[in-house]
């Protein structure tokens, strides 16, 4: 599989990743040995990069990345974590001592010594341009803590933020032909600054596979149920957004894009892929054969430029209104 260097840090990760909130929580229940058979398949089919976060089924998921890299020490991964929602969110708890439990208790988790990638996971705003922050961030580099850092939001304003600052090696953000914003501005000033760019939600929380319909009911414990209106956290991580109503019709449309032999999902992450300034997208996988699938995206052929402009378009007429402005 292709790899691309990822931003400030320097490494070289697959361009299709892989996201594994899913083997953590919020998605319905994961087998542990269904989501170690997750990891190793993506691994077989090249995937390289692993992000997750300290609060994914409160460490779960960290933990069965670690146990999957003891097992596994030869596969080469990198892993990107995430810190900062195991206390209330306020900008005055993102200081260097909590920074440094979250880290230890991550690098536990992870059983590492020093951390591949720490990302800010969607703080409050104002912590995106706080001196102190980033100062923070230097020290856990130079205790060796984290080899790198870098920011995950919300909104195309924070990214640009993030990306002015010196230290910030990677930004990842919702980006997929449901939300088009960050290609006006975020991916060619990360392009720029050599900030590299990951891609969360490529399916819009799965409608852009095109399995869904109006009667298709989540689990109880699925962000699909329980945070359709940003309940529980920022509605944008949900659909991307998008009213379900609206994302099952745009969807439907978007799936007759598809070429010939791939999927709609492949479509979606194959989009990705190819918007400059892009390093990886990163898919989540409940099974062994969506994390195949997913990583076959990366050898279909470029999308034609009348495809890529038939999303443009779809965009334009049937998403734009509710996303543009907010995120």
């Amino acid at each position: 599989m292709e790899q691309r260097v990822l931003g400030r840090t320097g490494r070289k990760v697959s361009v299709v990743g892989l996201g594994t909130w899913q083997l953590g929580a919020d998605w319905g229940d994961v087998r542990e040995e269904d989501a170690l058979a997750v990891l190793d398949a993506a691994v077989e089919a090249g995937v390289t990069f692993f992000d997750t976060a300290d609060v994914y089924g409160d460490g779960r998921s960290e933990q069965l990345i670690g146990r999957y890299l003891r097992d596994r020490p030869d596969a080469g991964i990198f892993v990107a974590t995430k810190m900062g929602r195991r206390l209330e969110q306020m900008a005055e708890n993102y200081v260097l001592d909590n920074f440094r439990a979250w880290n230890d208790r991550s690098r536990a988790n992870l059983g590492v010594d020093t951390l591949d990638l720490v990302q800010l996971h969607c703080p409050p705003t104002a912590v995106y341009s706080s001196d102190a922050v980033y100062d923070a961030l230097d020290t856990l580099v130079e205790e060796q803590r984290i080899a790198a850092y870098a920011v995950s939001v919300e909104t195309c304003e924070e990214a640009l933020t993030a990306i002015a600052r010196p230290g910030t090696a990677s930004v990842q953000i919702i980006l997929n032909p449901f939300r088009l914003k960050p290609l006006e501005a975020v991916l060619p000033a990360a392009a720029e600054a050599g900030v590299g760019i990951i891609a969360r939600v490529p399916l819009a929380s799965g409608l852009l596979s095109g399995k869904y319909t109006k009667d298709t009911v989540f689990p109880a414990d699925d962000h699909r149920t329980y945070n359709r209106h940003g309940e529980s956290f920022d509605q944008g991580e949900t659909f991307s957004g998008v009213d379900f109503a609206t994302g099952l019709e745009a969807a439907a449309e978007f799936a007759a894009l598809a070429p010939e032999g791939a999927t709609p999902a492949q479509t979606a992450l194959r989009w990705i892929i190819q918007q400059p300034g892009v390093t990886s997208v990163i898919p989540g996988a409940r099974s062994v054969d969506q994390a195949r699938a997913n990583a076959a995206a990366a050898a279909l052929a470029p999308l034609p430029q009348a495809t890529l402009d038939a999303v443009t378009d779809l965009y334009d007429r049937q998403i734009r209104a509710q996303v543009h402005g907010r995120w």
